[in-house]
């Protein structure tokens, strides 16, 4: 699966089918502003009572998610099971990261529209 890097080549807008993927993805982001995120540790979805509010900053009434405030403990559980998750990680060898990271990168190319603006 190994190929030769190469830059992911700009998107050509005077194409219509460019174009319209575009819009498409704006409009998608669009419906899904104001959502709220939980923290995810060690692949658990967690909620707190403090929220953070991220605001766009070209128009300030608009509210693009809300994110939860780790506590100092949700903090330290997320390095510990990070570094849980590491003691795997570190034995997949090279080949299986390189093809965990292309197909990383082919999702990404897939969906490059959808995420300009996410």
């Amino acid at each position: 699966m190994s190929t030769e890097f190469r830059n992911e080549p700009f998107t050509d807008f005077s194409r219509e089918e460019n174009a319209q993927a575009m819009r498409a993805a704006l409009e998608k982001v669009k419906r899904e502003l104001g959502r709220e995120y939980p923290l995810v540790i060690g692949g658990e979805r967690v909620m707190t009572d403090a929220k953070l509010d991220s605001i766009n900053p070209a128009n300030r009434t608009e509210l693009v998610g809300r994110f939860q405030r780790a506590t100092k403990e949700l903090a330290n559980r997320a390095v510990e099971s990070a570094n849980d998750a590491f003691q795997t990680w570190r034995n997949t060898s090279a080949q299986e990261r390189a093809d965990l990271l292309f197909r990383v990168a082919a999702i990404l190319r897939e969906r490059k529209h959808a995420r300009a603006q996410a």
